[in-house]
C-alpha cells in the first residue's frame, strides 16, 4: 500500500553471535494479501494465486481458509487504491472479486482498462480464472460479452439452478441442480462472450454462471461468505442503497439473519466450488 516500507531495508537477525541475512518480501506482499500462514509447510514450489480486488471489503473471504489449508500463496492487488498489476507469469490461477463500480465506468475508474486487458491476456493462456460478481461481469465484458443494468437489483438469498451445461461442468461437481445463494448486484451479464457456456440461471438473472474454454469461470452470486460479509458490505453506500431499494430501511438486519440461517449450506457449497476450481489448476 502507500507510504514507505521500513521492512524493505536489509535486515540482520543475530542468533547466538551468528548473523543471518534475511531478505524481506516486496512491499506489496502484505499479510493481508497473503492471508494467514499455511497450516502445513508449503511445498517446494507452492501454487500461487493472483487476486484482483476493487474494494477492501470484497476479498477471497472463506477461500482464504481453503487456500491456507492447501498451502497456496495468494497475492492481492487492490486496484481501487492504485496498486499496479504485476507480471502475470508465475501465477497458477487468477481470482477476481466484486466491487461497487460497473464494468463500463472506465472514465471514473481508469484502471478498469488495464484490468480487462490483463483478464483477456490471462484467459488466452488457458490458465484457471474465477470471477465473482464484478469479476464475473469483467470476464464477460473483457471477452466481448454484454453487461448492463438490471430492471431491479437482485439482493438477498435466492435460488440458482444449473443448466444442462452446468450439470455437466466439472466446476459444479457435487452441487445439487438448485441451491441457495447470496445475491447483491444491480448489473448483470446480458449476453455471454462468443463460445462461452451458460452454467446457471434464475428468474432474476439469465446468466448466473458461465464458462469460457476449459478453465475460466464466472459466477454472479457470492460463495466466499464469512460471518462478517453482510455487515461489512452494508457499510458500502452503493451496496446499502441496492439493499434498501429491495427491503426498505433496516434491511441489513434481515439479510444478516437470512444469511446466518443458510451459512452452513453456503460454507459447504463454497468449499466444494473451491475444490472443483482447484482441480483445474493441474
Amino acid at each position: 500500500m502507500g507510504g514507505s516500507n521500513p521492512a524493505s531495508h536489509f535486515i540482520m537477525i543475530q542468533v547466538r553471535d551468528i548473523r543471518v541475512p534475511v531478505t524481506p518480501l516486496p512491499a506489496w506482499r502484505t499479510v493481508r494479501q497473503y492471508g494467514v500462514p499455511p497450516l502445513r509447510p508449503p511445498r517446494e514450489n507452492p501454487l500461487k494465486v493472483l487476486v484482483f480486488q476493487h474494494v477492501a471489503a470484497e476479498h477471497p473471504g472463506s477461500f482464504r481458509d481453503f487456500m491456507r489449508a492447501d498451502g497456496v500463496i495468494w497475492d492481492a492487488v487492490e486496484l481501487d487504491e492504485g496498486e499496479a498489476i504485476p507480471a502475470l507469469e508465475g501465477y497458477d490461477a487468477l481470482m477476481v472479486f466484486g466491487g461497487p463500480m460497473d464494468v463500463w465506468q472506465e472514465e471514473e475508474h481508469p484502471w478498469l482498462v488495464a484490468e480487462k486487458a490483463a483478464i483477456r491476456a490471462w484467459v488466452a493462456t488457458g490458465k484457471p480464472y474465477l470471477g465473482v460478481c464484478l469479476g464475473h461481469q469483467l470476464l464477460a465484458d473483457a471477452l466481448g460479452g454484454k453487461v448492463g443494468l438490471m430492471p431491479r437489483p437482485e439482493v438477498g438469498v435466492t435460488d440458482v439452478s444449473l443448466t444442462p451445461d452446468g450439470q455437466a461442468s466439472v466446476f459444479f461437481t457435487g452441487l445439487p441442480p438448485t441451491f441457495p445463494t447470496l445475491q447483491w448486484h444491480g448489473a448483470a451479464v446480458l449476453k455471454q462472450p462468443e463460445g462461452a457456456k451458460v452454467l446457471a440461471h434464475n428468474d432474476h438473472c439469465a446468466i448466473q454462471a458461465l464458462q469460457v474454454g476449459a478453465r475460466a469461470f464466472g459466477i454472479q452470486y457470492h460463495v466466499e461468505l464469512t460471518d462478517d460479509t453482510v455487515p461489512e458490505w452494508g457499510e458500502i453506500t452503493e451496496y446499502r442503497c441496492a439493499l434498501e431499494a429491495i427491503t426498505g430501511p433496516g434491511g441489513g438486519a434481515l439479510l444478516v439473519k437470512a444469511v446466518e440461517e443458510k451459512m452452513p449450506v453456503f460454507r459447504k457449497a463454497a468449499e466444494q466450488l473451491y475444490r472443483n476450481f482447484r482441480a483445474t489448476w493441474g
